[in-house]
């Protein structure tokens, strides 16, 4: 039992950085509730906490929390965010009344987990007096209504890492518009090597690129759901990168696995699209390439524009069952706004820190070297200062994650447009949402 169940009726409240409308609906089909309530700690008490996070060296701000607070120990299990892995471990652990006391989850991931009561809410613990430690968009990606359901981590601005070496070697201008970057592409082809690969299962990316482009994939009127997953600006993107791949100037692999990172050693992948915590990624899978990489940032559909959008971006939930919720939720904000654990947490390349003090900008050139002596979290931090905040995450986006991959999969195998993928996938999100009990519409 918890302090404070959602019992999914429905909920009124915010996403991104202006609340307005965000709606979950329907009947229970978990965590339900039983079970011990949740405890208060006496005096001198010690206790252990569960944790389950994927994120490069959390062991090490959670060894220093444990040498720092010998009664609350925390023991981290690292689960594999490999294609959504570690969520369905986490559902899982809900439906079955065992999960952790803590878990990390991404901000796209939340409402799912609200649906499934997964949850707690810490609003009744004193949680909003923590907000204005903590970038107002991204505090507001885990509040609905009146509850408060996580402490944001990091986020992930999307920017544009390429390979200078050889863009300077070929005469390749970095790309400052998506016109731009075809137009590299070409070069690069002609150079016998690729620009990037289209990475057909990773929906994560393609929401970014969708969110850069103005697309609105969810919104509320009311308690129903207006979903629109293939609307123009994501048709947009699809058609751009189909057309990519048909002129065969990008790769059609999976980002992230070996074949990718072989490439991204060798030189076969001269450029990748991705996020602030990339840095991390390439320094650990292709460190052959130090010095040759640049930061630059998210080519415009616009010359001149300012349109970015967010990658990632997590967040320090406490599960609806955990024991000593108020333990929990104090160490979460310590993870999080702790000057040394911030520290740390940027030394394993987590992301861009979700607090506004206890670092400076600086602080996140940690791969400086690698990047030629740049300055490469300044791409970044302008481009999360003009993050669109109008974005709103919908239930079941794992699901559409899923969904999307295997669309994008069999439109290349068989030749299908990209544009016919996405609107498999809104037909298939409707019937989802509509499967969990909610009220939901089409936004086309």
């Amino acid at each position: 039992m918890t302090s404070n169940p959602m019992h999914r009726r429905t909920v009124l409240g915010g996403a991104a950085a202006l609340a307005a409308g965000f709606a979950l609906a329907g009947c229970s089909d978990g965590g339900d509730g039983d079970g011990p309530a949740p405890e208060e700690r006496k005096k001198g008490q010690k206790i252990n906490l569960t944790f389950w996070s994927w994120v490069p060296g959390i062991d090490k701000p959670v060894d220093l929390w444990n040498r720092k607070n010998p009664e609350v120990q925390v023991k981290v299990e690292k689960v594999s965010a490999v294609n959504g892995e570690q969520y369905a471990k986490m559902h899982a652990a809900v439906k079955a009344g065992n999960p952790p006391d803590l878990g990390q989850i991404e901000f796209p991931v939340i409402p799912s987990f609200l649906l499934d009561n997964g949850l707690l809410d810490l609003a009744p613990l004193g949680a909003a007096r923590h907000k204005d430690k903590f970038f107002g968009w991204q505090w507001q990606q885990s509040v609905f209504g009146k509850g408060i359901y996580a402490v944001p981590q990091a986020s992930g601005p999307m920017g544009l890492f390429v390979r200078q070496d050889l863009f300077d070697k070929w005469g390749v201008q970095t790309p400052t518009t998506w016109d731009e970057y075809e137009a590299a592409a070409k070069t690069v082809r002609r150079n016998g090597a690729w620009i990037e690969t289209f990475a057909p299962t990773n929906g994560n990316r393609f929401s970014g690129l969708a969110w850069q482009a103005g697309a609105k994939w969810y919104a509320t009127h009311g308690d129903t759901w207006i979903v629109h997953i293939d609307d123009e600006p994501t048709r947009r993107v699809a058609d751009y990168w189909e057309s990519l791949v048909k002129q065969k100037l990008v790769k059609t692999i999976p980002d992230r696995q070996n074949a990718w990172y072989k490439d991204l050693q060798t030189g076969a992948i001269t450029a990748w699209v991705g996020a602030s915590w990339g840095d991390a990624l390439l320094v650990g899978n292709a460190p052959g390439t130090k010095g040759r990489w640049r930061a630059a940032p998210l080519p415009q559909w616009k010359p001149g524009g300012k349109d970015f959008a967010n990658w990632g971006g997590s967040t320090t939930a406490v599960f609806a069952k955990a024991s000593y919720p108020k333990d929990a939720l104090d160490f979460a904000v310590w993870l999080n706004t702790d000057p040394a654990s911030i520290a740390l947490l940027i030394d394993g390349g987590y992301g861009f820190p979700s607090a506004k003090k206890g670092y400076s900008t600086a602080d996140l050139d940690v791969d400086k070297a690698f990047f030629g002596g740049q300055e490469y979290s300044k791409i970044f931090a302008d481009a999360g200062a003009h993050v669109d905040t109008s974005w709103q995450w919908g239930p079941g986006v794992d699901t559409l994650y899923q969904r999307l991959g295997d669309a994008f999969t069999d439109a290349l195998a068989d030749g299908s447009s990209f544009r016919s993928a996405l609107a498999k996938v809104q037909g298939q999100t409707l019937a989802d949402l509509k499967g969990k009990g909610l009220k939901v519409e089409s936004g086309g």
